[in-house]
């Protein structure tokens, strides 16, 4: 698991109770249910209105995804399918199928076990390409739910200001009473934008990246099997692999680089991490 929107979030939680410390506020201040409640609640329901139920579901369902997706360094996928090359080379493509028995990545499972029915090169190109998108698919549409709430939390918070800015301006007979309620008013903008930027925003953006490196992954595996399908010698088969990847990405066990940045290369676009996801 790589813990990078865990340490984010509560890194960004942190400074701010850590100001609110220093200013002096008051916690429970902030902790309002009437503007959290329109700020979440509306903000939720105009996200829902502006897509499907289906996909609404779908999106909230990829939140732990945001926080459990692992990363696997595109050097040990390349090592995988070098493995994978010597094996077909000695033993011939049959022996793929025990091997597709083996591994838990049923992307990886589904190309072995065609190669070892005999499917024809450019028919299965197309047929992982097109599983691909399809597994790729749910991810984006979460990350576009994500980004749309992180644009509507704000204007949500505003309108919950003005709402309470009405009240305040039915009580200018008591001058009293009016700072603690000026002070209401704006805890549905702050709301609005802490969850946009807290939030749904990063949630957004986790799910991109994860997507595009579970793209980068699955198309290095997608030029891997076909290349040993067509009996690539494994050493030139691993160079052309790397060639795929960035060199910043490309750490072995040891944490050393390997491997230099192919021109034009077709990965790199996706996996400006040091790793990609499962």
């Amino acid at each position: 698991m790589d813990p990078a929107t865990i340490i984010g979030i509560l890194l960004a939680f942190g400074a701010l109770f850590g100001m609110i410390k220093l200013e002096g506020v008051h916690v429970e201040g902030l902790l309002l249910p009437a503007p959290m409640l329109l700020v979440f609640g509306a903000t939720i329901a105009v996200g829902i209105a502006g897509t499907t139920i289906k996909d609404a579901m779908l999106s909230f369902k990829k939140i732990p995804r945001a926080f459990t997706g692992k990363v696997i360094p595109p050097q040990s996928v390349i090592d995988e399918i070098v493995a994978l090359a010597e094996k077909a080379r000695s033993e011939g493509l049959l022996s793929l199928e025990a091997e597709a028995e083996k591994t838990d990545d049923e992307f990886m499972k589904g190309a072995l076990q065609n190669i070892a029915d005999g499917t024809d090169g450019e028919e299965l190109r197309i047929l992982l390409e097109d599983e691909m998108e399809s597994r790729l698919a749910a991810d984006r549409v979460a990350s576009k739910f994500f980004n749309s709430l992180g644009g509507y939390a704000p204007t949500v918070g505003i309108i919950g200001t003005v709402v309470s800015l009405t009240h305040v301006l039915e009580n200018l007979a008591s001058p009293d009473e009016l700072g603690p309620l000026i002070a209401a008013a704006f805890v549905a903008t702050l709301w609005g934008l802490l969850s946009a930027n807290f939030l749904w925003l990063p949630f957004a953006g986790r799910l991109k990246k994860l997507a595009d490196l579970d793209e980068a992954r699955m198309t290095l595996l997608i030029e891997g099997v076909l290349a040993v399908q067509a009996g690539s010698q494994p050493r030139l088969l691993g160079e052309r692999l790397k060639a795929m990847v960035p060199t910043h990405a490309l750490v072995d066990g040891k944490g050393g680089k390997g491997g230099k940045p192919g021109k034009g290369a077709k990965v790199g676009a996706g996996a400006d991490d040091q790793g990609l996801a499962a």
